[in-house]
């Protein structure tokens, strides 16, 4: 493998590891995908991620035999709703899954969430759908995933858990931050009332601030005094000079 995709590989490790550290999943139950060309790289099945190693990430085509895969080791049992999403969608360069606690809490109980927060408007619409369940690793759990994510960037799974994507792994596992976020946020407020939701003005008001936020404007530059010319400079060095007067 060259330089480019053993980076990519070892920034997948370095995310697993991170989100079982982080809280954000637990033991080997989540997985991550980054697309690589015109392939896809993925976790491998059932592998402590302490112990993973680049060599160990799945790789597998993106076109071509849809399943087949090389590598040491089998690709994560969730292969096919990472590889149909990056099939169907060439915007997505990431996939994380997670099965994170409040957002798995909310899919035991089938529960969308809807604009609670405005930071909602970062997956692309005014909610957050939860799909219809099917077994883990199905072509069906695949299918349903896949029309959740219609329109969105991020989804939760019926008694499962969560998946975000992004144009690249940072931005997906920077939504899996914030869906988990948003779903503890929404289940808190459950708790105390009804919580109030934003109108669809106000989501797509939000949209189109985040079009230039984190956009910094150059300062702009003082004008510098303009330089005398040799001429005024030797006009100047000639003028005779004004006597003091003596009178106090």
């Amino acid at each position: 493998m060259n330089r480019e995709e053993r980076l990519i590989r070892e920034n997948i490790i370095a995310k697993c590891r991170w989100m079982n550290a982080s809280g954000l999943n637990q033991g080997t139950s989540g997985n991550i995908s980054a697309r690589y060309k015109d392939r896809m790289l993925i976790t491998p099945s059932a592998t402590p991620y302490d112990s993973m190693k680049p060599e160990m990430i799945a790789s597998m085509p993106l076109e071509g035999e849809y399943g087949s895969w090389e590598g040491p080791l089998k690709p994560s049992t969730e292969w096919r709703f990472h590889l149909d999403i990056m099939r169907g969608r060439p915007d997505v360069g990431g996939v994380v899954h997670t099965h994170s606690t409040y957002a798995t809490v909310l899919a035991i109980a089938r529960k969308p969430i809807p604009a609670c927060h405005y930071m909602m408007a970062a997956f692309g619409g005014t909610d957050i759908r939860c799909a219809g369940y099917a077994r883990f690793g199905t072509a069906e759990l695949s299918e349903l995933a896949l029309a959740a994510l219609e329109g969105r960037n991020g989804c939760l799974l019926a008694n499962h858990g969560m998946i975000a994507v992004g144009a690249n792994l940072e931005k997906a596992m920077w939504l899996a931050v914030e869906l988990e976020t948003i779903a503890r946020q929404y289940y808190l407020s459950l708790a105390l009332g009804q919580p109030h939701i934003l109108g669809d003005a106000e989501i797509a008001e939000t949209s189109q601030g985040f079009s230039t936020y984190g956009l910094q404007e150059p300062k702009a530059k003082a004008a510098k005094p303009a330089k005398a010319t040799a001429k005024a400079r030797a006009a100047a060095r000639s003028k005779p000079e004004k006597k003091r007067s003596s009178k106090r």
